[in-house]
């Protein structure tokens, strides 16, 4: 996330809304609990530069990231260019859907009016300023909060079948954390490219899995996926952290490993030493072990427009939250008990 430099290519926009208000949610310092740290304020609508437009928000979504860059967990996140002592970015929302209220004047493409889903700093709030870069029209299909359940956890989850573990038609893919925001997208978008996808998720959980089109669900309080019976050409770890050794034993022999978030709750690494040890082991061993940052692009929110109006993949979400209840739907996410994605409505 970059600081945005007033210059010659990236000036105010004219009749850019800077001076009006808008009620946001904000946070003045780090805090892993989400009741301590957000609450709602009146404060100045964003100005756009030449490369964005100004989305009046019709909804937002959580995601495991809400909670990283309000907390400030683990530390790295800080020393990222969010902010070493207090957030430098007040609203930790990203995900959004809503309409178009005016464009910069370096803008093709939209235009006031339009219907649109993508990813800014700052989306639990009426209004969120947003590059065209990270920016597609929403599927006709869905609602505005539906839409807005798709970017950040939709990007994540194509990338990871798509780029990462090279999902091919036939292959047996299974897929660690497939109830949350990344794995109800994974199953989708792993069956859609022809894949045989068993489910891991808790016993509330395996029903609204087997609806996403797993053909098979392991309920892991109630059998060990790695215990060697299975093998599979692809997994997928979202938000796991079984051991290494322990997934290489589910892999096939030149089986690839795409670990996508892993949480320990470490403030320094919060698991992200599994990641690093899995990429330095990878060159030394048939099987392909790694991880990957998610690409926030338009060309892929586009990908995903038409995999969603195509009828292929549905965004799978449980619950809406209002503006002034994100807190609550933070804490939902924490308590691990959400299937599918959370979304805000404005």
């Amino acid at each position: 996330m970059q600081h945005k430099q007033l210059d010659n290519s990236a000036r105010p926009a004219a009749g850019a809304a800077g001076a009006q208000t808008m009620t946001s949610v904000v946070q003045d310092r780090y805090g892993p609990a989400p009741e301590d740290v957000l609450r709602l304020a009146e404060i100045a609508r964003p100005v756009i530069w030449r490369d964005e437009v100004l989305v009046k928000v019709r909804a937002a979504s959580v995601d495991r990231g809400t909670w990283h860059l309000m907390a400030g967990l683990p530390y790295p996140v800080r020393l990222a260019g969010f902010g070493v002592r207090r957030p430098k970015y007040a609203n930790p929302g990203r995900s959004l859907a809503g309409t178009v209220e005016t464009v910069g004047d370096g803008v093709t493409g939209f235009e006031p009016g339009d219907e649109v889903f993508g990813i800014c700093s700052g989306s639990f709030a009426e209004y969120a300023a947003v590059r065209t870069g990270k920016l597609s029209r929403k599927p006709a299909n869905l609602t505005f909060g539906q839409a807005a359940a798709v970017p950040i956890s939709g990007l994540t989850a194509l990338q990871a079948v798509r780029d990462h573990g090279r999902v091919r038609a036939g292959e047996k893919v299974l897929i660690v954390g497939a109830s949350g925001g990344v794995g109800s997208f994974a199953v989708q978008i792993a069956k859609v490219y022809g894949a045989d996808v068993t489910a891991v998720c808790s016993t509330p959980k395996t029903d609204m899995v087997r609806g996403l089109g797993a053909g098979h669900v392991i309920d892991y309080t109630r059998a060990d996926f790695t215990d060697g019976a299975h093998r599979y050409d692809v997994i997928l770890d979202i938000g796991g952290n079984r051991r290494l050794s322990d997934l290489r034993r589910a892999l096939t022999p030149k089986g690839r490993l795409v670990i996508v978030g892993s949480e320990t709750g470490g403030r320094w690494l919060g698991g992200t030493d599994r990641q690093l040890r899995a990429q330095l082991l990878s060159p030394f061993i048939a099987q392909k072990l790694g991880t990957f940052v998610s690409s926030e692009n338009a060309e892929d929110l586009a990908a995903l427009r038409e995999l969603i109006e195509s009828g292929k993949v549905t965004p799978a979400v449980e619950r809406t939250y209002p503006l002034g209840e994100v807190a609550a739907a933070v804490r939902h996410m924490l308590d691990g008990r959400t299937h599918g994605k959370l979304v805000i409505t404005v």
